[in-house]
């Protein structure tokens, strides 16, 4: 097995286990995807129903994940599959048809979703649907949906008993899909760094927390039928501490996940939240946020990821070695102060920017990786979407051994 450090968080390389064919080939078949079909979980990505109870927090990065990537940890990867497959819902329900009117909606209601997504007794119950709006579409294009607004994910609590025992604590899921339409495509490739709005907790520092501003567009925009993606969050995650924290009650976890597009969102999501529990300074002990992210592009600059650690957020990103998207946008500047401690080497990826560093600054191309790394491979996969596909990343995941 390789194994790299990331020069900012740390990576492990994992060549998940597969069969041999005859004649000594290696058999792809198991990691070739070409397509999320987003059928009901398989035999390779079933999520495990391991009993987690007082290490919950170890596995949501209390401990930053030290010691359970290398080797990958059997419970980690079980909930890593599993939060895997709550994207793989959110995809699900949401309405493909352009040519319908229902287009860019839910096709399922908030109280069968879950079931009719393919991921029936889960435990969890569909609380919230959450609609992002894209500003971006040229005017050559069809403005679909008609609402300015799509499905985008959802926000779905653990209610059952024998669950939250499981669990250790009652567990909130926020699970986006990735890119379906055209405006968020065009979100997508608006890479240009954007200042982030100061959060009254901040200390001075050289350079300002910066996102890639089609992320944060898309985030931020209201739509004509709902309040903004950030706002949403907000509103939620403050419903769900007032009615679920608190003494005598089970210790409560918002865990955000998502893929490609989504995974960017997760990022954000992760930072709105904790940084909304910074500044309103409640009684109660914070909810502990963590952000899974499945081949997600990265979000920010060196300053924004300093500020989503300072708040308390965790992110463990998965990622397919050979997947372009988690290369980009920018350039990965790596400041000095920032290396990894342990004298390994950068991985694959994640060299520094060759371009001196005061112009990639100046063009607003200098992103950092945020968080842990899980890497994975997919042994130089050949097709660029499949590399990307979030079936492939759960099967890698799943079978994922040293």
């Amino acid at each position: 097995m390789a194994a790299a450090a990331a020069a900012i968080s740390g990576s492990r390389t994992c060549y998940p286990s597969v069969p041999m064919a005859r004649g000594g080939r290696r058999r792809t078949s198991g990691c070739t995807v070409t397509r999320s079909s987003f059928a009901p979980c398989t035999p390779a990505s079933t999520p495990s129903a391991q009993r987690i109870g007082s290490k919950w927090a170890e596995l949501q990065g209390a401990r930053d994940w030290d010691g359970l990537l290398s080797p990958l940890d059997g419970a980690l990867r079980g909930e890593l599959v599993r939060y895997g497959e709550f994207v793989r819902a959110a995809y699900a329900s949401f309405d493909f048809d352009g040519g319908a009117p229902s287009y860019g909606s839910c096709r399922f209601p908030s109280r069968s979703l879950l079931r009719r997504a393919g991921m029936p007794g889960t435990g969890y119950r569909v609380t919230r649907l959450l609609h992002a709006a894209s500003t971006s579409v040229p005017g050559w294009l069809p403005s679909l949906p008609p609402s300015g607004s799509s499905y985008i994910g959802f926000v779905a609590v653990c209610d059952d008993e024998s669950e939250i025992e499981r669990l250790g604590r009652r567990d909130v899921v926020v699970a986006f899909r990735g890119t379906a339409t055209c405006g968020e495509w065009v979100d997508n490739f608006k890479s240009g760094l954007t200042r982030l709005p100061t959060t009254g907790t901040d200390e001075e520092e050289e350079e300002e927390p910066m996102v890639e501003s089609g992320f944060w567009r898309l985030f931020t925009a209201p739509g004509e039928a709902h309040s903004s993606l950030q706002q949403q969050v907000r509103d939620e995650a403050r419903r769900i501490a007032n009615e679920y924290g608190g003494s005598g009650m089970p210790p409560l976890s918002i865990t955000v996940t998502g893929h490609s597009l989504g995974a960017a969102l997760a990022v954000l999501t992760a930072h709105e939240i904790t940084t909304q529990q910074r500044q309103e300074h409640g009684s109660g002990e914070p909810m502990m946020v963590t952000a899974v992210s499945f081949g997600g592009p990265r979000v920010g600059n060196v300053a924004f990821r300093r500020r989503l650690e300072e708040s308390g957020g965790k992110v463990l990103r998965v990622v397919n070695s050979d997947d372009i998207v988690t290369k980009v946008p920018g350039f990965p500047v790596v400041h000095e102060h920032d290396d990894d401690d342990s004298g390994a080497q950068p991985a694959k990826g994640m060299m520094k920017a060759r371009l001196p560093r005061w112009l990639v600054s100046k063009m607003g191309w200098g992103y950092t990786d945020v968080g842990r790394e899980l890497r994975l491979s997919s042994h130089s996969q050949a097709n660029v979407v499949a590399s990307h596909d979030l079936d492939l990343y759960l099967k890698l995941v799943a079978s994922c051994t040293d």
